[in-house]
């Protein structure tokens, strides 16, 4: 039986979009999530519409996440429709469709949309069941979603040309001149901009611009996304590249000699900042007993090994879960100390990218 449906993709520009999200946001009024005392949702099993599909809105990338999808619909017997397409263009959605948004679930590519949905209230408060599942560091202060893979950010680099003793010792040290031209990074991607946004949190407004500003003066090459900046770094088209960690993995399961590697900043450098990809139960679902159904399997043993084995994403919860052994373990990553539900300013980055010319 084919338990999943999938809606259409929606073909619009990630930079439209997460502006669209954020004038938006602008415009609504901010509600607190619901809650009880027994940390449950507050939506009533005498709400749940029997016999519908979950619908899920998707922010993750379909060929990444539709064999899990399909996993958890063999292992439950719950039908899904899932709609697919960028992380911050289906959170627009959801506020523009409001209370009438037919999503029960959105799951998506970092902690800054979630936290704008939960600050708009449109995030229902979860179980104590679901989040005492997660590391504290990776769930919302307020209870109302969770992190089910980590991703690093990190710095690609070129191994024919560099070794980590040439690397700098901070991401603001890029701005430097031997790095011109050298550095490449994708402004229009959501994880450099939430990455941006905690750049933002940690070290102020104006160190922010004054590196954005540095690194556009120092010729910093612009790609679409991290794909293509891992393949010019190892091609030596750039030396280094701002990258999330898991897309070198790719390169090397199909080449072993691909002349890259990964760097993490030490000394808690907010160059080594750990963003999510998430999931909520959208305030307005029909079907929360089976969004919460699909959350506590996202963070199963058996989910959190496929984001580990499949993606090379970092497990959040679960058991043994074993990690590709290339992969630096999180525990031992100096990250900063912030928390992610900062980070859902996403308007006021993309704002301070587009001032500084990042875009261009």
């Amino acid at each position: 039986m084919n338990f999943q449906t999938q809606f259409r993709s929606i073909p619009l520009t990630t930079v439209a979009l997460t502006l669209g999200l954020f004038l938006l946001l602008a415009g609504c009024t901010v509600a607190t999530a619901p809650s009880s005392t027994d940390g449950s949702t507050a939506a009533s099993s005498a709400e749940q519409n029997s016999g519908e599909p979950l619908v899920i809105y998707s922010g993750r990338n379909e060929n990444l996440v539709a064999p899990l999808i399909e996993q958890f619909s063999a292992a439950t017997g719950i039908e899904t429709e899932v709609r697919y397409g960028g992380t911050a263009e289906l959170a627009t959605v959801i506020l523009e469709e409001g209370e009438n948004s037919p999503a029960d679930l959105f799951f998506g590519q970092d902690a800054g949309a979630l936290g704008a949905l939960s600050k708009a209230g449109r995030c229902a408060a979860l179980p104590n069941s679901i989040l005492g599942a997660v590391d504290p560091r990776f769930i919302s202060p307020d209870g109302t979603w969770i992190g089910v893979s980590g991703r690093a950010r990190t710095l690609v680099y070129n191994t024919d040309e560099l070794t980590e003793a040439d690397l700098p010792a901070s991401i603001l040290d890029l701005t430097e001149p031997q790095w011109k031209g050298r550095v490449g990074w994708a402004p229009t991607n959501g994880s450099f901009q939430a990455f941006v946004t905690a750049m933002r949190v940690n070290l102020g407004e104006e160190a922010t611009r004054e590196w954005l500003i540095g690194m556009v003066e120092n010729d910093v090459q612009i790609y679409p996304k991290n794909t293509p900046i891992v393949e010019a770094t190892g091609a030596g088209e750039i030396s280094v590249g701002l990258v999330n960690h898991y897309y070198l993995y790719r390169f090397l399961a199909e080449d072993p000699d691909f002349s890259a590697d990964n760097y993490h900043f030490p000394a808690g450098d907010v160059g080594s900042m750990i963003n999510i990809a998430g999931a909520c139960v959208v305030d307005s679902a029909l079907q929360t007993d089976a969004a919460l159904e699909f959350l506590t399997y996202l963070v199963s043993d058996e989910a959190q090994q496929y984001f580990a084995s499949e993606t090379n994403e970092y497990p959040l919860a679960g058991g043994d879960v074993v990690i590709n052994e290339q992969i630096k373990p999180l525990v031992e990553i100096d990250t900063p100390a912030f928390d992610l539900g900062d980070i859902d300013d996403l308007s006021g980055t993309i704002e301070l990218l587009t001032n500084v010319g990042a875009f261009d």
